[in-house]
């Protein structure tokens, strides 16, 4: 393959006295004239790549038609009035619902309608105590540089707003709606503050009512109690396992200046607290917990604690809601937990922590939030799935202990027989690896298989729906899951063992699970393709510079590569404490040691690579994934593409249904293609073609 000219040139630092190439520097400039042209030919080359995938149709279709279920989530009620998205068969994006009671619902937010090119997302939406007002929140183009709007629910205008630089900002309601706690990048170098904004006040004038520094990586949390007496307040450093938690009393004093006391400070641990309608403070911590223990307190004195519900030593404690019992006076704790991967629910005894009851589940999968009345009640909403299972939403009785659907994706469909198999492999170290690995009932010996993993910033993997994990097995494929230190299925420390100086450990946890489906006969190196999104990027970046010839592909999406200067660009100056600093020489010799970027060796066979990258990525700059690639396409002794597939006015998150199918097949053809998956129609007078599937869109094997 010929692929585009790139310049090598004698770039090098010298870090800690150590010099460090790095030859494509001139990649970093997006609107650079080398860097467009480059870009341009690039796509060229995919494209025409792209137009020899004989199945890149076949699973457009049907991921298409697995995904036209649509989707559904659980109700947020605000006294009688209840808020849920909900994404037709067919649309573009979830559309926020309204109903008042029993009543009928109308449609309050729709994003196509507020841009018909399907490139605005709402990205979060919070409304206030009496659900007369609704705060929400839009970005366009994948930036995730959210504006902040406030509607009138009853005729649907907006009344208040535009409040710019509000990225994914929490929003804490005054209990008489007349304004509301946000978090906005008003500090030096976008640090981000937390205000107070008072109902059709100019936003520049909204009083700072805390800040933890000039930090631009300080992310800030907020909750308010439902009878809008107590603040809680996080602030954490970056995406760090740790916060700093304080509560106020808003009964007291001006709202602008809440006297804030600490719950949790000065601890490598995180708490999340909520003042519960029984008047209670619960604190859920990993605080000498690292499987995350129920703690209660006066919120008078928010820092003495008792423990209510101690740790669990095999699952990690995962939500909590407060629900009136099937006694008067008597309150019960919905408890969920994530054991072995899959979600649980059990019903405990809200003053002793006594474990009442187990609540049944449809099977072996994942439970959402836990969403309830702030004001108190008997019933709780949630979603169930698994890899079988579109996300449906279940309710919870606590007087009965009934647990009844409550709503349905909107769409229809027959979903085909799976298999769900876990294995273990053996890491370098002896750790265990325990992998989910799904297939179709009845195959046997080694197939097309992808190995999926992730493995970072304690985000666990867990059975969940996906509309191209289930093309790709339908079509005969395997798909396996790793469970890798590093990420959240085993609580804090599994993920601490995999952060800064431990992060070696992840990637030989993921080679050991590639190993292992060799060894034991699920596939062979000329049909393995190895598969990450971000993190899982790097991890993928990691798995192929180390051992290209363990695989035959790999799909590398919006991923970090340069782990030398990724601090610099992207959110990746909030991301040290998981991955550690150049600034320190320990740390930087370990970056510098695993950067895949800096592994790229001359005359390597490598597998067939995609990188696939976004234009409005605000997350992780694509210059990873364009200086790698010309990198490895420099460097590469083989026969095998090495092949970059960017795609403008998209960011690293949501985006509309079309796009995401569209990605969705790109990337499974091109895995199909170079692992010898055959997927699509079978030739006349052969056996029947494969079964079909479906799942949401933009979601990934993970969910």
């Amino acid at each position: 393959m010929r692929y585009p000219p790139a310049d090598r040139e004698p770039v090098a630092d010298l870090l800690h006295g150590q010099r460090v190439p790095d030859p494509y520097r001139w990649l970093e400039d997006p609107g650079g004239q080398r860097t467009r042209s480059w870009l341009a030919a690039q796509d060229e080359l995919w494209r025409g790549h792209a137009d020899t995938l004989t199945s890149r149709a076949w699973f457009r279709d049907r991921c298409a038609a697995l995904a036209d279920t649509g989707d559904v989530e659980a109700p947020v009620w605000r006294g009688d009035r209840r808020f849920h998205t909900r994404r037709a068969p067919g649309r573009e994006h979830p559309v926020l619902h309204t109903a008042l009671g029993a009543g009928p619902e109308r449609v309050l937010l729709d994003p196509g309608t507020l841009d018909p090119s399907g490139l605005t997302t709402l990205d979060a939406w919070h409304p206030d105590p009496t659900g007369r007002l609704l705060a929400y929140q839009i970005s366009t183009g994948g930036t995730e540089e959210a504006e902040l709007r406030v509607l009138d629910v009853a005729t649907g205008a907006v009344v208040d707003g535009p409040i710019d630089r509000c990225r994914y900002s929490p929003v804490a309601w005054l209990p008489d709606g007349a304004g509301f706690y946000y978090v906005r990048a008003t500090g030096p170098d976008g640090a981000r503050r937390v205000h107070l904004h008072r109902f059709g006040a100019p936003a520049d004038s909204d009083p700072v009512v805390f800040t933890a520094g000039d930090d631009p990586a300080v992310g800030y949390g907020l909750g308010i109690s439902h009878d809008g007496r107590w603040l809680a307040l996080s602030a954490s450093p970056g995406t760090a396992p740790r916060n700093d938690v304080w509560l106020a009393d808003l009964a007291h004093g001006d709202p602008a200046e809440p006297r804030f006391r600490p719950v949790l400070r000065g601890h490598a641990a995180r708490a999340v607290p909520l003042v519960g309608h029984d008047g209670r403070m619960l604190v859920v911590t990993d605080l000498d917990a690292p499987r995350v223990r129920l703690c209660v307190a006066d919120p008078a004195d928010p820092g003495r604690w008792t423990e209510l519900l101690p740790e669990d030593p095999a699952a990690v404690l995962a939500d909590v809601a407060l629900l009136d019992g099937p006694e008067p006076g008597r309150p019960v704790l919905l408890v969920a937990r994530l054991r072995d991967a899959a979600g649980e629910l059990a019903v405990h005894d809200a003053a002793a922590g006594e474990r009442l009851a187990e609540v049944p589940l449809p099977g072996r999968g994942t439970v959402g939030a836990l969403s309830t009345r702030p004001g108190g009640g008997h019933e709780a909403w949630f979603t169930y799935t698994d890899v079988a299972t579109p996300p449906t939403v279940w309710r919870y009785d606590a007087r009965t202990g009934e647990t009844t659907p409550w709503a349905a994706p909107p769409g229809h469909l027959t979903v085909p027989p799976v298999r769900t198999r876990q294995a273990v492999a053996v890491s370098a170290d002896g750790t265990p690896v325990r992998m989910t690995v799904i297939d179709r009932p009845g195959d046997r010996g080694p197939r097309p298989t992808i190995l999926y993993g992730y493995g970072g910033f304690g985000m666990p993997l867990v059975p969940s729906y996906a509309a191209d994990a289930l093309a790709w097995v339908e079509a005969g494929g395997v798909l396996a899951i790793a469970h890798l230190r590093g990420g959240g299925e085993d609580g804090l420390h599994s993920h601490r063992a995999g952060t800064l100086d431990r992060k070696q450990d992840v990637f030989d946890d993921f080679l050991a699970a590639a190993r292992a489906l060799v060894d034991d006969g699920w596939t062979t190196p000329d049909r393995l393709a190895v598969w990450g999104e971000s993190n899982g990027g790097l991890l993928v970046g990691a798995a192929v510079t180390r051992r290209p010839d363990l695989f035959a592909a790999a799909v590398c999406v919006a991923p970090l590569l340069d782990m030398v200067r990724y601090e610099r660009s992207g959110m990746g100056a909030a991301w040290r404490e998981e991955y550690g600093t150049v600034t320190d020489p320990g740390q930087f010799a370990c970056l510098y040691g695993y950067s895949p970027y800096h592994r790229v060796r001359s005359g390597t066979d490598y597998p067939a690579v995609l990188f696939a990258t976004f234009g409005g990525d605000t997350r992780v700059d694509p210059l990873h994934a364009r200086k790698t690639c010309a990198a490895m396409q420099w460097a590469t002794a083989g026969t095998r593409p090495v092949l970059l597939r960017h795609e403008e006015r998209v960011g690293h998150g949501a985006r509309s249904a079309a796009r995401g199918l569209d990605l969705a097949a790109d990337l499974l053809a091109f895995a199909a293609a170079h692992t010898g998956l055959r997927a699509g129609p079978a030739p006349a007078g052969g056996p029947p073609g494969p079964v079909a599937e479906r799942a949401a869109p933009g979601q990934r094997f993970s969910g």
